[in-house]
């Protein structure tokens, strides 16, 4: 298995803003939440989210074939019975080969996949999040991004920089044209949190 940091790190802030959007009472009615991670990478996040959020049916997805064995290694070693088999899932194609029905979707969760990936992975994603979100679900982001127009602090902008000299087509993605993408999609940025390291949670609704 896979086990970044990162994520380690990462993963009580994090659920602590989803426990908001997944938790109990957070929906009206009763049932399961259907929800779709995108680049779960090692799949770290999934097994401890879902088992935190009993009332969620996970599906973990990734590109990468070494991620969907880290995957289900994790699920296993942590015994978590929502969570789904990941399947493979280019998050740039079409909502067609994501094999998700429209409207069917409670949340979208993209966690720290924008700054390294090319762009038509963003807009895919929100493209995706439009007709495979249910009435009122949610996009959920986390990650570094710049600020309509500014990045900081400094190690932001030494990040950023970083990120394109490895690859022009990565970076840090501004919350200006993530807001314009969501509308583009029908969807609004209902929210944004500041979380530690200098990285935010953004919440997209669907309309």
């Amino acid at each position: 298995m896979q086990a970044p940091a990162a994520a380690e790190r990462n993963k009580g802030p994090i659920l602590e803003v989803l426990r908001e959007y997944a938790g109990c009472g957070a929906h009206a009615g009763a049932g399961v939440l259907k929800v779709l991670e995108v680049g779960a990478g090692s799949g770290l996040h999934a097994a401890h989210f879902a088992r935190a959020l009993p009332q969620t049916r996970w599906q973990p997805s990734d590109i990468d074939p070494r991620a969907l064995r880290s995957i289900a290694a994790y699920t296993e070693a942590m015994r978590v019975p929502n969570v789904l088999p990941p399947i493979l899932l280019d998050v740039s194609r079409s909502w067609e080969t994501w094999g998700t029905q429209p409207a069917s979707l409670d949340l979208l969760i993209s966690i720290n996949m924008m700054h390294i990936a090319e762009l038509s992975c963003t807009e895919g994603l929100f493209k995706g999040a439009g007709v495979l979100l249910k009435s009122r679900g949610v996009l959920f982001t986390y990650g570094p991004y710049a600020v309509d127009g500014q990045i900081s602090p400094q190690s932001n902008v030494d990040f950023d920089r970083s990120l394109r000299q490895s690859n022009p087509a990565w970076g840090l993605r501004d919350t200006a044209f993530l807001r314009q993408l969501a509308e583009a999609n029908g969807l609004h940025l209902e929210r944004m949190v500041d979380m530690p390291a200098n990285n935010k949670s953004l919440i997209f609704r669907k309309q």
